[in-house]
């Protein structure tokens, strides 16, 4: 899954940032091209490679007991249960999720990385890094609650009550299930997990882009020697 979305995201926001750029003289400013070029590759992403998250987050609630023998066999079997939106499900809250954070997170970091990579102290020119942790922690804070509700959704279905936890709630929709959320367990409910979603999103942001801007920088000197 990842993979697939890396290549997607990163070729869709490299295609986009070009694209926005011979926009002249109707141009938007830097941050804004970037929360756009971020915001429509990640929702393009997300789109293209949701059914593979659906199913981490499947085989990742199962217990003991478990509910799918292998990865074919989920995919028969969901596709016998609950049809090809059965994929599909909770897709809305996700790109919902993802359109704002990956803008904010892109407009925050192109913002952050030209005065972070003037620190020459830093090991390893990890300042592309440090903004990306940064924008992370502040792009994922912001918009958690819909990446909450984004894998509640893909836990329902018939093998609802099959999963490690058995008394998962029954949520009909982005909408439906913030208000129960919010009515069961208060505003913080919407906020259940992000200490450990930061823990984990964060020093994966990090790696992305520091790999990201050296594997560009490599890329650049090659087609920049085969011209010379």
């Amino acid at each position: 899954m990842y993979v697939c979305y890396g290549a997607a995201q990163f070729t869709t926001y490299r295609t986009t940032t070009q694209a926005l750029a011979q926009l002249d003289p109707y141009r938007l400013p830097p941050p804004a091209e970037s929360f756009v070029a971020g915001a429509f590759a990640g929702g393009c992403a997300t789109a293209a490679t949701y059914p593979l998250d659906l199913l981490r987050t499947r085989f990742a609630a199962q217990g003991t007991e478990r509910v799918y023998r292998s990865l074919l066999g989920s995919v028969r079997d969901i596709a016998r249960k609950e049809g090809h939106r059965g994929f599909f499900r909770g897709c809305s809250a996700a790109v919902g999720q993802i359109v704002p954070y990956m803008g904010l997170f892109f407009a925050t970091y192109e913002s952050l990385r030209p005065s972070l990579s003037g620190l020459h102290d830093l090991p390893f020119g990890s300042g592309d890094a440090v903004a990306g942790v940064v924008s992370s922690v502040l792009a994922k804070t912001g918009v958690f609650p819909l990446d909450l509700v984004r894998k509640r959704l893909q836990v329902q279905g018939p093998t609802r009550s099959l999963y490690v936890h058995r008394n998962i709630p029954e949520y009909r929709g982005v909408f439906h299930t913030i208000a129960m959320i919010v009515r069961t367990q208060g505003v913080r409910g919407l906020y259940r997990g992000l200490t450990v979603s930061l823990f984990k999103a964060a020093p994966a942001s990090a790696v992305t882009m520091w790999t990201y801007e050296e594997s560009l920088k490599l890329l650049q000197k090659m087609d920049a020697d085969a011209d010379k």
